[in-house]
């Protein structure tokens, strides 16, 4: 994305500020006119990138200026809607909880036959001789808490099942909910994609929509990687090709290679998760040589090193095997401790397969894989017919209004009229300075603005005609129009910018592009009815030209 350019936009704000200071400090009121004219220029100008015209060399630096991005109903792209297999994370949970109990038995010196997990996640934990049952259950309310335990039948030893109480289990799908969404909203946002919607549907379901993305298969890829890396040890101790024959023996399990680096070679790795993902910092994309291809750098935490460094020491000369998603992706030798919390994932990727692993570890793992359950991907012909309708209905309010106010009101309505349509540039200029998104929602947030300003233009010509009426001299009706309406202006203004704030608080995408639109067509409306029209009136005065108002 190129460098925006900000001094158009400093320039519309220094405009307006300047314009404030003369209208409460009673200034010129011809400067102030100029002031007008000068403000409606510098909105012309920021809001041409916006038409994507094809510029001439001499205006090329105002492509860089901010642009009025379109939403998924305007400019077209993808909609996905994700379900996230919660009964997998806690199934995952409750994996490492047996993990940190195993070595909770070894410290204790407690003898253990097998912790293994069934199919429906629970873990059977089997001792060896009936004389640990009381110290094992003893450790086990202690020191796991949030665990239920059962008796189970085995004929190994004595046996017990284990479950998360149903609070903890409530508590691990709410938090792995909170990292998915953090975590594909992440993705998301490396992909470069603008103004997306990520929001939690339900209890399990994740809306995300990706404006101007036609073809969806990259972004689908990236969104569904679960991302779990983990670091083993292969065991090259014991024979590949029986464990192939006869399954792997107890405590080893079989994985294989990445296509790309080796042709899905089979690893026999022991069980043992000797380090995770959660300890990745940073993963960078770095040029490999002419045979190996790209490979990927991944930066540790202080714990992260630490335990790299350890494990590295305690195993030189064997296989470290680096797994993501329960492919080896590269199996190297130690050759000697690594304590510098460094590591390099090669695997003869493509430069397009290194950046997305590198995303994918930047942006942490997913706590539980999703699916995609519903797609939709909105063609550019149904967001030009949306936006030709949403401009023909602005275009049909607009003119139906200024044709009332001038018809109303004669030279008071013209005049709330270039009031009204500064309003509607203003407020446009200012969505393009914040890089608002402009959605159907938004652009009825356009028109209701137009609506309020009427009310505010309508208020102040009501006043100086009963000022008028009561015999009143034009400049007292001026004064007292302005002063008197004012309350009721205020009070309404305030009111409304209070439910779009409550809007763009609880709301969720388009909500939000309607409130932000709201809020801020408020005050570009208070200003041009206000401050702007008022400044016509003052001239007037200044030159004693102001002998009769046509209201």
């Amino acid at each position: 994305m190129e460098a925006q350019n900000p001094i158009p936009i400093a320039v519309l704000l220094a405009l307006t500020v300047f314009f404030l200071y003369l209208h409460f400090t009673n200034g010129s009121a011809l400067l102030r006119l100029w002031l007008a004219v000068a403000l409606v220029v510098a909105g012309v100008v920021l809001l041409i990138p916006s038409f994507r015209l094809n510029l001439p060399g001499p205006l090329q630096p105002l492509a860089n200026l901010p642009k009025i991005e379109l939403g998924l109903d305007l400019q077209g792209g993808t909609h996905l809607l994700l379900e996230v297999k919660l009964q997998e994370a806690v199934k995952t949970a409750l994996k490492r909880r047996g993990d940190d109990l195993k070595r909770e038995l070894q410290t204790n010196k407690l003898d253990l036959a097998s912790i293994t997990q069934q199919k429906d996640g629970s873990l059977l934990v089997t001792l060896k001789n009936a004389e640990e049952r009381t110290p094992f259950l003893d450790l086990a309310s202690r020191v796991f808490p949030d665990l239920t335990l059962s008796t189970a039948e085995s004929a190994a030893g004595p046996a017990y099942t284990l479950n998360f109480t149903p609070r903890e289990v409530l508590q691990v799908q709410n938090n792995a909910m909170d990292q998915a969404l953090e975590t594909i909203r992440n993705r998301i946002d490396q992909l470069g994609v603008r103004e997306t919607t990520v929001a939690k549907e339900g209890d399990n379901d994740i809306l995300v929509q990706l404006p101007g993305i036609q073809d969806p298969e990259r972004a689908k890829e990236l969104i569904g990687k679960t991302a779990v890396l983990e670091f083993k040890i292969v065991d090259d101790k014991r024979s590949l090709a029986d464990a192939q024959r006869d399954g792997p023996p107890p405590g080893d399990e079989i994985l294989y290679g990445s296509p790309q680096a080796g042709g899905a070679a089979p690893y026999l790795v022991e069980e043992p998760v000797l380090m995770t993902g959660d300890v990745v910092t940073d993963a960078r994309v770095r040029p490999g040589g002419r045979l190996e291809g790209p490979y990927v750098t991944v930066d540790l935490d202080r714990r992260g090193t630490d335990v790299f460094g350890a494990l590295t020491a305690e195993n030189v000369g064997r296989r470290l095997a680096i797994i993501l998603d329960h492919t080896v992706y590269s199996a190297p030798v130690i050759k000697e401790p690594i304590p510098g919390g460094h590591v390099q994932i090669t695997g003869n990727f493509s430069f397009e397969e290194a950046h997305e692993l590198a995303i994918v570890l930047r942006s942490g793992a997913l706590p539980a894989p999703v699916e995609i359950i519903e797609e939709r991907t909105v063609g550019p012909s149904l967001g030009r017919d949306s936006i030709r309708q949403g401009e023909l209905s602005f275009i049909v309010g607009a003119l139906a209004v200024l044709a009332f106010m001038a018809f109303y009101y004669n030279g008071a309505g013209m005049l709330a009229d270039f009031g009204l349509s500064l309003n509607i540039l203003l407020l446009v200029c200012v969505m393009a300075a914040l890089d608002a998104t402009l959605t159907l929602p938004g652009i009825a947030g356009i028109v209701l603005t137009l609506g309020m300003s009427v009310d505010a233009n309508v208020l102040v010509n009501e006043r100086m005609r009963e000022e008028l009426r009561s015999g009143k001299s034009p400049r007292e009706a001026v004064k007292a129009g302005y002063e008197r309406a004012w309350n009721a202006i205020r009070d309404s203004n305030i009111s409304t910018v209070a439910a779009g704030v409550i809007l763009f608080e609880f709301g969720t995408g388009p909500v939000k592009g309607f409130a932000v639109t709201l809020c801020v067509g408020v005050g570009t409306g208070l200003f041009s009815c206000i401050v702007v029209t008022r400044a016509w009136y003052d001239y007037k005065i200044s030159v004693r030209r102001l002998n009769a108002i046509s209201v």
